[in-house]
């Protein structure tokens, strides 16, 4: 698989946290997928400093304080119904300069292509395409729990300077969408706080 467009974003995203790269980066669309979608991902919405998602069913604790820009970040165009962002938060503006990694939070949602049917194929495009960009994976993916809800797990590091920025990314298969959550910090502690924030709604058992 090339990789598909939220991958992308979210990996030349993270590579850019650093202040001084602002360089923007082209991406080419994804892979239409195999059978339409009956819908554009829902955008979600924030209230009571939290971020939630009906259709996915899942809601993230924003950090007191951070900066939102998940609006500069979403496709307006047609090509939004296979690829969004869902949130994009930073602990400060990515356009300012400072002596610590710009610790962040980008969640997508992609339209699944034919053929990919678990979490860990979708895995595979995300791994190659962040030890691309010049990260080094900590270990091999994983499976990876939130509550009840099973994830594909991968930790990622890329050393900058004095600094070391750390990169986790979690996926899901949702409703026909792979649902990418990458987390970015200055430490694992911090990136494993961050996961903390992130909780999936209670499924009932069929009846």
């Amino acid at each position: 698989m090339a990789g598909f467009h939220a991958v992308v974003v979210l990996v030349l995203f993270a590579s850019a946290m650093w202040a001084q790269d602002k360089n923007q980066s082209a991406t080419s669309p994804s892979k239409p997928s195999a059978h339409a979608k009956p819908s554009v991902p829902e955008s979600g919405a924030v209230r009571d400093g939290a971020y939630h998602n009906s259709t996915f069913g899942f809601s993230y604790k924003l950090p007191f304080g951070w900066v939102d820009r998940t609006a500069d970040m979403q496709d307006g165009s047609a090509k939004a119904s296979q690829s969004r962002v869902l949130l994009a938060i930073f602990e400060r503006p990515p356009e300012a300069a400072g002596d610590t990694v710009n610790s962040a939070v980008v969640i997508a949602a992609e339209s699944l292509v034919a053929g990919v049917k678990t979490a860990a194929e979708y895995f595979e495009s995300l791994n190659a395409l962040t030890t691309a960009k010049g990260f080094q994976s900590k270990e091999e993916p994983r499976e990876f729990s939130v509550g009840i809800t099973k994830l594909v797990r991968g930790d990622f590091s890329k050393a900058r300077g004095t600094l070391t920025m750390y990169q986790t990314s979690l996926v899901t298969l949702e409703k026909g969408y792979a649902i990418s959550f990458t987390f970015i910090g200055g430490g694992q502690d911090e990136v494993n706080e961050l996961i903390e924030k992130l909780s999936f709604a209670s499924r009932n058992p069929a009846h």
